[in-house]
């Protein structure tokens, strides 16, 4: 989902916890390339990038409760 500003929101399909990124601020990245880990029902699901470009920004920590619709990732062009 695109931003105000033409980044590029990574959001949490459901409530979960965000196990891990695999991916730091700052990281270029592919589209389907898995960028955050979310554990949502005891199930650890891969979150991929819609697009490729550069990481701006990683919205929570490792541990962090995410609502459904939450902005994880924010991805810019490179």
């Amino acid at each position: 989902m695109k931003t105000a500003d033409g980044e590029t929101a990574v959001r949490a399909p459901i409530p979960g916890i965000v196990i891990r990124y695999t991916v730091a601020a700052g990281d270029i990245v592919k589209a389907g390339q898995t960028v955050v880990v979310l554990e949502a029902m005891k199930m650890e699901n891969a979150l991929p990038s819609p697009v490729s470009g550069k990481v701006v920004s990683l919205s929570l920590t490792p541990g962090a409760k995410a609502s459904k619709d939450a902005v994880l990732v924010v991805i810019g062009s490179v």
